[in-house]
């Protein structure tokens, strides 16, 4: 009786297994191409090497940063902008920045968790993904305990916000939103 429930058990455990991947498959067939990746449409003013800065107002929105209602994201100021359909910036606020950046280019969010464990072992919430560099998700996220150190020396492409940052930034970023990435 024990063998017969074992392979039965065997048989369950392949077929979940391969309706799995069947299901990853189609999920991954689906996705438009541009999803998640830089963007043919991307100005060539966002992909600048750096956008010029008003030196009077730093947190100002750099020249250059695209039109219509986006996310921009300076990897060099470790800043973010949200910005409305009519180019007016909602918030601005700092950010810290995980060890992977991506590259200046247009994306799309593709991807959202209310909480996860972050790959440094930091408890986060309001995850906002929009690329992959190497294997290795980026995105925007809030630590649930801002005092929280990572926990390893993991790679990590985690954007850190705070917590109102946070939140302010899943109310904005929902699936497909712009993000423009500058220098």
């Amino acid at each position: 009786m024990a063998s017969s429930s074992s392979g039965f058990v065997a048989g369950l455990t392949t077929a979940a297994l391969v309706t799995v991947g069947y299901l990853a498959y189609q999920a991954s067939a689906n996705v438009p191409a541009d999803l998640g990746r830089p963007g043919g449409g991307s100005t060539p003013a966002a992909a600048a090497s750096k956008a010029p800065r008003d030196q009077q107002n730093p947190a100002a929105l750099p020249a250059g940063s695209g039109k219509g209602e986006r996310v921009v994201y300076s990897v060099d100021d470790d800043r973010v902008w949200l910005v409305g359909a009519d180019d007016e910036v909602r918030r601005t606020f700092v950010v810290d920045p995980g060890t992977v950046d991506p590259a200046p280019g247009v994306y799309r969010v593709t991807s959202r968790s209310n909480a996860i464990t972050g790959t440094d072992g930091v408890p986060v919430e309001h995850v906002v993904r929009f690329t992959s560099v190497n294997g290795v998700a980026i995105g925007f996220s809030a630590a649930v305990d801002e005092a929280a150190e990572a926990a390893t020396a993991a790679r990590t492409g985690g954007i850190r916000e705070t917590r109102p940052d946070g939140d302010a930034m899943w109310d904005f970023a929902t699936i497909g939103q712009k993000v423009v990435v500058i220098r």
